[in-house]
């Protein structure tokens, strides 16, 4: 328990800083938002976003959604995300980390959460994630996978130029502002990610049926279409 209080406070140190010099320039993360946007269920009347950030994504879910949630760890993020969304007034920023949070049952019909899940224990977060999903409610997922045999490092060597290119005619920049480079690798010192059979493999177990797909540039998305509980296949027990 001290361990992943102290691994919290870190993550909430972490993007207190990075809060205050990151943009929302195109990045890795905001390319795919697309992506998860497209499984946003018709007549979706609340959502949740788990990590939101300065808000960016939050703001599209809202164009969706009658009301959207949307927690982050760090007070920066929520201040900034807020400040920039005073036009959406059917989102609630707040302060919180998923698993102190308390949802009623079935209470959003899509739940979202962007470069996030490898900061949480899956085995715990998921399954309260589920119970919190409507029968038909969308779970999406966008993270980051480590590399993993020649494959990867063959699409990491593709993805290299598609990433400069992208951000060259997005920005007019090939790198981040050298400040934001710094906050981020600061952060990434202590990042650990999944590689993507072992997301697979995990995901597979706790959410049977889920879509995992790897995505170009250092990214797979996990897209899993709740069924009323009864429907479930037992969770694996551990042994």
């Amino acid at each position: 328990m001290q361990k992943q209080l102290e691994a919290q406070a870190a993550v909430r140190e972490d993007f207190d800083r990075i809060a205050l010099v990151e943009d929302e320039d195109w990045n890795h993360n905001n390319h795919y938002h697309g992506v998860l946007l497209k499984h946003v269920p018709p007549r979706c009347r609340e959502a949740l976003e788990i990590g939101c950030g300065t808000g960016a994504f939050a703001r599209l879910l809202a164009e969706r959604a009658g009301r959207v949630l949307a927690l982050d760890l760090s007070p920066n993020m929520i201040r900034i995300a807020a400040e920039r969304s005073t036009h959406y007034l059917n989102i609630d920023f707040q302060v919180g980390d998923v698993m102190d949070w308390c949802f009623s049952p079935g209470q959003f019909d899509c739940i979202a959460s962007i470069a996030t899940f490898h900061h949480l224990p899956l085995e715990e977060v998921v399954p309260k994630l589920q119970e919190a999903l409507r029968p038909g409610g969308v779970l999406l997922i966008l993270d980051l996978f480590k590399a993993e045999g020649p494959a990867d490092l063959v699409s990491s060597a593709v993805a290299m130029p598609v990433s400069l290119a992208m951000r060259w005619l997005k920005t007019g920049r090939l790198r981040s502002p050298r400040r934001v480079r710094q906050a981020w690798e600061a952060h990434g010192q202590h990042d650990s990610y999944l590689t993507l059979s072992e997301a697979r493999r995990t995901y597979g177990a706790l959410l049977p049926g889920a879509q995992v797909r790897k995505h170009l540039l250092w990214r797979y998305s996990v897209i899993w279409t709740s069924v009323p509980a009864q429907s479930r296949p037992a969770s694996p027990t551990s042994t």
